[in-house]
């Protein structure tokens, strides 16, 4: 599905503007103004098209998904990679796949079909193998490493509370108020990057910038769209193919070459992507 890849490409080139951005902007400063520069940009979509406020329906599932998805885990996930590898925090996050097969298995009723758990199996084990091959010298503190797990709790959460909204609300105005209320959780950091903003380089600032406009308010907004079409077990495994792009685009951008054991890790990362989206012969 052209939508699940627009997602897959803009969340895996998030990874290398976080690297670039982090190192001007505190976890909370950065995680505020993405949110906030997502927020403004679909907001100013919701004024041209006049699109209402979702209906109250599905407001429980947008108030979930924005304060753990949106909030929590942008902020999280900034602050984990400060103190852990980035090989490390990829195993750790890539945890939130397995989360969402579970929960929406078990609190949406879309039980566990055998080839989505076999193809989350493979492509876990290729993450877990490109983050081994990334990682130096393992140098994981504690608190990275459940900062990372909470990351990856909350980007579950949120995406099988996301769900049931979709069926009342369209994916524009699940993802804008998810913006709005992730940025209204991050405001607290707004004195960081008021303060930190006058002295970061201009690089920095792009980055941030794209991250809100791309990664945030474009791929957040297809991801809404592939995820009303199918399971969320489904678009889960779907994100198992970020590392792999990843890979990819820091070879391409930053003339990183990758190692060949973690070409093979995202190769494997590829093949279980493609496992889990298969059906069993004879199953409807």
């Amino acid at each position: 599905m052209v939508a699940a890849g627009v997602t897959v490409l803009l969340w895996a080139s998030a990874f290398v503007s976080i690297r670039s951005a982090a190192a001007h902007f505190g976890p909370g400063a950065l995680a505020f103004g993405r949110l906030l520069t997502a927020s403004v940009a679909l907001g100013l979509v919701l004024l041209v098209k006049r699109v209402p406020p979702p209906p109250k329906q599905a407001w429980p599932g947008i108030l979930g998904s924005g304060v753990l998805w949106f909030g929590l885990y942008m902020v999280t996930l900034n602050w984990g990679e400060q103190l852990v590898d980035a090989g490390t925090a990829a195993m750790v996050v890539n945890i939130g796949p397995i989360v969402i097969a579970l929960l929406s298995g078990w609190l949406l009723k879309e039980g566990f079909p055998s080839m989505l758990l076999a193809g989350m199996a493979v492509s876990f084990a290729g993450a877990v193998v490109v983050g081994l091959s990334t990682s130096h010298g393992g140098s994981a503190s504690l608190g990275g490493v459940l900062l990372c797990l909470v990351a990856a709790l909350t980007y579950g959460a949120g995406v099988v509370l996301q769900k049931p909204a979709l069926q009342y609300a369209s994916p524009l105005q699940v993802t804008t108020y998810g913006c709005f209320i992730g940025t209204a959780v991050t405001l607290p950091f707004a004195w960081q990057l008021v303060d930190q903003l006058p002295r970061a380089p201009m690089s920095a600032v792009l980055n941030m910038l794209y991250l809100g406009l791309f990664p945030t308010a474009l791929a957040f907004t297809t991801w809404s769209f592939a995820l009303s079409r199918t399971t969320a077990g489904k678009m889960g495994a779907t994100t198992y193919a970020v590392p792999a792009v990843v890979v990819l685009i820091a070879w391409i951008a930053l003339d990183e070459i990758p190692a060949g054991l973690t070409l093979l890790g995202g190769a494997i990362c590829l093949a279980g992507v493609a496992v889990s989206r298969m059906r069993r012969r004879g199953v409807r």
